[in-house]
């Protein structure tokens, strides 16, 4: 298995969709009211079987170049998942997306694991600009994408349909420029 060791409590690794699905899909299961808030995918899977076809996906959109989805492991447990949803290769940026069980908040993990990822995606994908799509209202995203370092460009109108409406948004963003001066302040 593929995997990006963060720190001494917190890795990334590719997806293995027989081997990973049921867990997932049980952390997604568990805590699926509170996930659906900011998550619209949450209603569409629906057994494990949904999981495995969204990780296989998931493996040929990262074959294919498209996307990297990684499952976020805390002390060797799956916590959530973290990805760059698209790559835009004309322009040299990505976009990252990420959900947590609920059981691991408050521990760091979603801070080091967008640091991982911009390690990731400003190493070895060549990046020049990371995006983060927030709900304006979603208080725990917001406060990693600050955390992690991302400014924030502005805000976005009606940017995405969730479980009880529209919500505005929030992007923030991250330079390679300010990302080498923010790992050599560290």
């Amino acid at each position: 298995m593929f995997t990006y060791q963060i720190d001494d409590e917190v890795s990334l690794a590719i997806p293995r969709p027989t081997q990973d699905s049921e867990i997932l899909f049980n952390l997604i299961d568990k805590d699926r009211t509170e996930l659906s808030t900011w998550l619209p995918w949450v209603k569409f899977v629906k057994s494990s079987e949904d999981e495995e076809g969204s990780l296989k996906e998931a493996l040929q959109n990262y074959a294919n170049g498209k996307a990297l989805d990684t499952i976020i492991f805390y002390q060797n447990k799956i916590a959530g998942m973290i990805s760059f949803n698209s790559f835009d290769e004309s322009n040299k940026k990505a976009e990252i997306g990420y959900w947590l069980s609920p059981d691991f908040v408050g521990k760091g993990i979603m801070h080091r694991a967008v640091t991982g990822m911009c390690d990731l995606g400003f190493k070895e994908y060549n990046l020049h600009k990371i995006e983060l799509l927030t709900a304006k209202d979603n208080d725990r995203s917001n406060h990693v994408a600050k955390k992690a370092g991302f400014h924030l460009d502005g805000e976005v109108r009606s940017v995405e349909l969730l479980a009880d409406g529209f919500h505005d948004g929030y992007l923030w963003t991250l330079l390679e420029d300010e990302w080498i001066i923010k790992k050599a302040d560290i």
